[in-house]
């Protein structure tokens, strides 16, 4: 296990794998499924950071 200090740090980790696996199913607006481009703009948009 990756050995979380809190609940609040695990909580927020899966958040954000959901949050990933739901952008890369396509299951977000705006988004489309294997575009890889719209996804780092999104993910760069929500986040601030770019890849």
């Amino acid at each position: 296990m990756m050995g979380f200090q809190s609940f609040n740090a695990a909580r927020r980790t899966l958040r954000g794998i959901e949050a990933m696996s739901m952008i890369r199913k396509g299951q977000v607006k705006g988004v489309d499924r294997g575009d890889s481009v719209s996804q780092v703009e999104f993910i760069n948009e929500i986040f601030g950071v770019s890849a």
